[in-house]
């Protein structure tokens, strides 16, 4: 096929795919209607004095007032959104003019082409080794919207080894995805579940790590396949028109110079990353103060790289521009969740596919959890908040059906982690797209069919957790 008719091809697909906007508007449309037609409803919400935490309260769930959302209300929820989500929105921005910045001194260029001499001949080992190295980020401190950061420096190396965009993104934030989705050592997952699920601490280890394994596995050959086609034919790449537009922007030589001021510009990076991990898990720093970090990283890293205070200012104002359609796409996304809190319908949701679950036979209860929780994510992507929500319902039915209270809380551990890839609703994904440029349509068309493939994967591990009775050793 030639490029021409590659690039028509191309033209033809993103015409019957609608917009990033328009696919999350639509969906804000929807639950808008469902406003009116869903009975509203809550939980009670009260304070576990074992954790600290405020759950809901399993046996208080009722009827309320009808609280339709008026059209004005509904077309507020958008900036509405994007007030809630502000601090990760401006942290896409720093990040994207932080990277400017420091792209401005060439030193990442120089790094990945001297990475990219390194690797030659053993280009096959990078994309296991990085989806392992941001999959133990995963697992210990549940890292998410911190592998935004990492963005640009995985395209970087995924384009001078001859892939795209989408393997750039893929092998740090689908790796962060096995690693948060198997928990082994997460906190703000299996940590909180266990805890209001009265487990002990990370207990139930043997059957995680299998199956973080089998994530593993289907994952890395999920995306070296894709990388595989991609190197053989550009053109088969789902992102291959905006790789073209940006075609000058995102390239990286392999001849170039690597300076002693490079050197030190890209120490700056190191130590930088290594402060931002050290104050996540251990001084719970969240988004405000990696922007803080980010944001003194690319002013101290150009400084280094010889750049004049006002080529500083520019080049930061270039990056933030650009990455300005991903960063508002977090506040459109979340515009659907401030639309169902206000038409009170997410616990009616909630407590209706709960009841569904306390009707199903034996097992499979296990495996319709599973679902429900996959079901749920959509409207409640935050892992902890989540668990806070559905396990104060799904820990004592587990006691009624005859399953063991780890296997729900193994539900919905795959249930929270999985869909967290392809949800529009997953703040940590959007701003991961955001930072590279990705359209969510593209994503979706690349991811979903791993999603797929976990999914079936999580449904067998839940099954055989409830059929072996799944213990806390």
């Amino acid at each position: 096929m030639s490029t021409t008719a590659s690039e028509e091809k191309q033209s033809k697909r993103r015409i019957k795919v609608p917009h990033t906007y328009v696919i999350l508007f639509a969906i804000v449309l929807l639950v808008f209607i469902a406003s009116y037609l869903v009975p509203a409803g809550t939980y009670d919400r009260v304070k576990d004095e074992k954790t600290g935490r405020t759950v809901v309260d399993p046996t208080s769930y009722h009827y309320v007032e009808q609280t339709p959302v008026s059209p004005f209300e509904m077309m507020k929820s958008l900036p509405q959104g994007m007030k809630e989500t502000a601090d990760i929105i401006f942290f896409i921005f720093i990040c994207g003019g932080a990277f400017a910045m420091i792209q401005t001194t060439g030193a990442i260029d120089s790094g990945v082409s001297r990475a990219v001499i390194g690797l030659k001949g053993k280009e096959k080992i990078m994309i296991p080794l990085i989806m392992f190295l941001f999959s133990i980020m995963g697992f210990t401190y549940g890292a998410a919207e911190e592998v935004i950061v990492f963005v640009p420096i995985g395209i970087a190396l995924a384009r001078a080894m001859g892939y795209d965009d989408i393997v750039g993104v893929s092998m740090m934030s689908t790796g962060a995805a096995i690693g948060f989705s198997g928990g082994m050592l997460n906190p703000f997952t299996v940590g909180v579940a266990q805890g209001i699920a009265e487990l002990p601490l990370f207990s139930g280890m043997g059957l995680r790590i299998v199956g973080y394994i089998v994530l593993y596995i289907v994952a890395v050959v999920y995306v070296m396949r894709y990388a595989a086609k991609v190197k053989a034919d550009p053109t088969q790449s789902l992102v291959y028109d905006v790789m073209q537009e940006d075609k000058g922007e995102k390239a990286i030589s392999t001849d170039v110079d690597f300076t002693s001021r490079h050197k030190v510009v890209l120490l700056v990076v190191a130590l930088s990353l290594g402060y931002m991990v050290y104050g996540v898990m251990k001084m719970g720093w969240y988004i405000v103060e990696l922007s803080t970090i980010f944001l003194s990283m690319g002013i101290i890293a150009a400084l280094v790289g010889g750049v004049s205070p006002s080529n500083i200012a520019k080049s930061f104002v270039s990056g933030a521009k650009d990455i300005a359609f991903g960063a508002l796409v977090v506040g459109i996304a979340r515009a659907i969740l401030v639309v169902m809190t206000k038409g009170q319908i997410i616990d009616t949701v909630i407590s209706a596919l709960a009841s569904l679950v306390s009707s199903l036979p034996g097992s499979i209860t296990a495996v319709g959890m599973f679902w429900v929780q996959v079901i749920i994510n959509f409207f409640i992507p935050s892992g902890s908040g989540q668990a806070a929500t559905t396990m104060p319902i799904m820990a004592p039915l587990s006691d009624l059906v005859g399953i063991t209270r780890q296997t729900a809380v193994l539900a919905y551990q795959y249930g929270d982690g999985f869909t967290n890839q392809i949800i529009p609703t997953s703040a940590a994904l959007m701003g991961v797209l955001a930072m590279g440029k990705i359209p969510y349509e593209r994503w979706f068309k690349f991811i979903w069919k791993l999603m797929v493939f976990w999914i079936l994967a999580g449904t067998v591990m839940v099954l055989i957790a409830a059929i072996i009775n799944y213990g806390p050793f």
